[in-house]
């Protein structure tokens, strides 16, 4: 066995090993990088860590990160969900499905104002639950298009795990934002229609039909929603506009987050403080992640792991579609153990170099990342989306993952589709550079 070979297997032992043992995945990501130094790169590991470490952390793109965090932790707290729930239901009320479809629209809205999947996912299943459950919904379909739909947090911008990788790709986050929006879109089109032909299908297991209203009183209805409307808009609209950079949007969220909690009178000095809280303690954790990665990057690279990767791909002559089916098996297997910014920052040294020798757009890969770590927030045992269900509903993992299949196999066609069609990703972002 070479060196090149012996490293790589030493660097998956001790991953699995830390990783298993229950350490913190940052500490287990800084360690393997210094048992890679220490045995199989001839440089003292002290300097080249700690530069690399101070390096990673002051990157102006990741300045945007604690903002969106800061953000969503703010709105999740001011009553945004019954104002959803009360916004959305008249609209959607005539719909096959009805009230359901308030939980895919529902996250599409707030993953667009959090960045989040876990928050997205927590905070409309808090109002549409009840509300859902009350008018006697189907309780399997109801969980399992909550948990699906809670994963658009991580896509929808302004995403979070977006800003990770255009910090570790080295990419424009403002770009990856704009790529996000069509495939987004697409995602809450796949899930509706899909709740649509099962209602169809099923009408037996359909809830209450609520009472029909006016287009008068479904507009006065929406007013509830008009400032979240408006917060999404002057977001996006900032960004793509070119008026503000993805930092400077989210110190435009936070001021709107502020003003909606003033509006809902919930904005209170405890309130205050247990987001901005709430928001460090997530921020240090992403940052210190990002961090031990880039060493775990650096060791892994003068080991000349990734150039070693990329040849052994190359010479199983696969195009860029194979490479792409091959790295999709890759992260799901992750997502069944890891959550979605670990498997990204975790994978980003060795697959980065692959999709480049490939001629992958990284743009493209950046949105087809996203959506299959997507797919590990609902995959047991460690979905998050599914251990938020858990404790909200009382329902076992096996249960609320089967009830979410459905979604996952949406989530699966949505990345053929993109690899089939990547224009849906590539279009805006394209459109936006020759402006």
């Amino acid at each position: 066995m070479d060196s090149i070979a012996l490293a790589t297997l030493v660097l998956i032992l001790s991953l699995l090993v830390l990783l298993g043992s229950g350490v913190w995945i940052a500490l287990s990501l800084l360690s393997a990088a210094l048992i890679i130094f220490t045995y199989f790169a001839p440089l003292d590991p002290g300097s080249i860590m700690s530069s690399t470490m101070w390096d990673a952390s002051w990157s102006w793109a990741l300045t945007a990160l604690p903002l969106f965090v800061w953000m969503g932790e703010i709105l999740m707290r001011s009553g945004l969900s019954s104002s959803l729930f009360r916004g959305l239901s008249p609209w959607v009320a005539g719909l096959p499905g009805g009230l359901m479809h308030v939980n895919v629209i529902g996250c599409g809205v707030m993953a667009a104002v959090s960045g989040s999947s876990a928050v997205t996912c927590a905070t409309v299943g808090r109002m549409s639950i009840p509300e859902l459950t009350k008018r006697h919904y189907n309780h399997r379909m109801m969980i399992g298009s909550l948990a699906g739909a809670g994963t658009f947090g991580l896509l929808i911008p302004p995403s979070i795990i977006m800003i990770v990788y255009g910090v570790v790709a080295q990419q424009s986050v403002a770009r990856l934002f704009i790529a996000g929006i069509v495939p987004g879109l697409l995602l809450i089109l796949l899930f509706s229609g899909y709740i649509a032909l099962w209602s169809r299908l099923n009408p037996d297991k359909q809830g209450d039909v609520p009472e029909r209203m006016t287009l008068l009183e479904k507009v006065r209805a929406s007013k509830d929603l008009l400032p979240v409307v408006a917060l999404i808009t002057a977001i996006i609209g900032s960004i793509y506009g070119g008026f503000a950079t993805p930092t400077e949007a989210a110190s435009i969220g936070i001021v709107g987050a502020l003003l909606l909690s003033v509006i809902n009178r919930t904005l209170t000095r405890t309130m205050f403080i247990e987001s901005l809280l709430s928001a460090t303690r997530i921020s240090c954790m992403i940052s210190f992640i990002i961090a031990c990665a880039a060493c775990l990057s650096i060791a892994v690279g003068f080991a000349d792991i990734p150039r070693a990767a990329a040849a052994w791909v190359e010479t199983l002559n696969l195009s860029a579609t194979g490479l792409i089916v091959v790295l999709t098996l890759f992260f799901l297997v992750l997502g069944c153990f890891l959550e979605g910014i670990s498997i990204l920052v975790l994978s980003s040294s060795v697959v980065l170099p692959m999709i480049q020798a490939a001629g992958i757009d990284p743009i493209w890969f950046g949105v087809y990342a996203v959506i299959v770590i997507e797919c590990a927030q609902i995959t047991p045992p460690v979905g998050f989306n599914l251990i938020v269900l858990k404790s909200m509903t009382g329902r076992g993992i096996g249960e609320i993952a089967a009830a979410t299949f459905p979604f996952l196999g949406l989530l699966l066609f949505a990345i053929l589709l993109i690899v089939v069609f990547p224009q849906i990703v590539t279009f805006l972002p394209d459109l936006m550079l020759n402006r």
